[in-house]
Formats: structure tokens, C-alpha cells, sequence
């Protein structure tokens, strides 16, 4: 049994050979509900980290990929497996973050010429783009609570559960990211904070 990426873009678990044990074929099954359950949200949560479709499905798979290595035959999901998917997933997007940085370093070594940027008005395009920018430059962990928060629309309890952090803690850092990221923000696009001040 093994995970293939179907045209369609997602994930589905390979059928396996006729004659095929019974608890394997129990297995299978298994794994191929948890991919249909949670496959899309994990996509979802991934993109958001990578800003990277195709990064995303990478990530998706390689979590995916180590659930199977350790699950075992006759093994039902738990309330706690949406939480470790999140959790897997969300250290496959940060490793491949950090070896996507090291590239773009080598890139940019040897390619020491730069163009001065323009500085025209921004289209709405160019406005998400700049909001995209603002969550990328967040620590990790704001990072994770923020796109758990709003684009999954996770509770605090949940966001708790994934990340191992107190519901305390979660808003914590969903407060203090969403003031880091106004700030980010807020001077690329000229606008000026509460009172008329810039």
C-alpha cells in the first residue's frame, strides 16, 4: 500500500494486491478515510505556511506519509489524530520553509545584483500580496496560531490541542500577531493609524 497524487491533485491510498490480508486491507481503508477526512484542511493550513500549493501538497503527503508508517493494523483514528496531523504538518511546512531559505540564500550570493525597487499604488492583488508578506515575517508560532485561527476558523481549544499550548497562551499570541501584522502592513500601504497619525 502506498500514497499516489491522482491528476486531480489529491491523495489517495493505492489499492493493494488481490489476496491481501484481511487487517491490511482493514488498514487501508483506515488510512484512506483519515486522507478523504482531513486531506483538504491539512492543504489548506499548509498553503497558508508555504505559499505554495505544490509546496503544500509536498508537505501534506510527507505528514500523511509518516502516519502510515506508524500506524498499525487494527488501529482506529482518535480524537487526538486531527491535532498530530495539524502538528506533522505544520513541522514539514517549517523544514520546508527553512530549505527553501537556505536556496534562496545561494541564490541570492551569487546573484549579487539588485534592481532599486518602484514604489507605484497597489492593486488589490498587490495589497494581498503585501498581507502575505506581513504573515510570512511573523515568528512561527504567531504564524500557526493566526492561520489555525482565521483561515481554519479552529477554536482556542482546538488551536490549543494542536499546538500544545494553553487556550491562555493561543490568544496570547493571536493578539500580539495581529497587532505585529498591522503594523507590517499598515506603513507598505501608505495608511495611517487610529487618530490621523501616521
Amino acid at each position: 500500500m502506498h500514497l499516489e497524487r491522482q491528476s486531480s491533485g489529491t491523495l489517495h491510498v493505492a489499492e493493494q494486491a488481490p489476496g491481501a490480508d484481511t487487517p491490511l486491507l482493514e488498514a487501508e481503508r483506515a488510512m484512506e478515510a483519515i486522507v478523504n477526512a482531513h486531506e483538504s484542511a491539512l492543504l489548506r493550513y499548509a498553503a497558508g505556511i508555504v505559499n505554495d500549493p505544490h509546496a503544500a501538497q509536498d508537505v501534506v503527503q510527507n505528514a500523511f506519509i509518516k502516519l502510515f508508517r506508524l500506524w498499525k493494523p487494527g488501529l482506529q483514528p482518535s480524537d487526538s489524530l486531527r491535532g498530530w496531523l495539524y502538528r506533522v504538518t505544520h513541522n514539514e511546512a517549517i523544514d520546508y520553509l527553512r530549505r527553501e531559505r537556505r536556496i534562496s540564500l545561494l541564490h541570492f550570493k551569487h546573484s549579487e545584483e539588485a534592481t532599486p525597487p518602484d514604489a507605484p499604488s497597489e492593486t488589490r492583488s498587490e495589497q494581498l500580496e503585501t498581507v502575505l508578506a506581513g504573515v510570512r515575517k511573523l515568528e512561527p508560532a504567531e504564524r500557526q496560531v493566526l492561520l489555525l485561527r482565521l483561515q481554519e476558523g479552529l477554536s482556542y481549544r482546538d488551536i490549543s490541542r494542536i499546538t500544545g499550548r494553553t487556550e491562555g497562551n493561543v490568544g496570547c499570541i493571536l493578539h500580539h500577531a495581529v497587532k505585529k501584522l498591522s503594523r507590517l502592513v499598515r506603513p507598505q500601504q501608505g495608511g495611517t493609524a487610529r487618530g490621523g497619525q501616521p
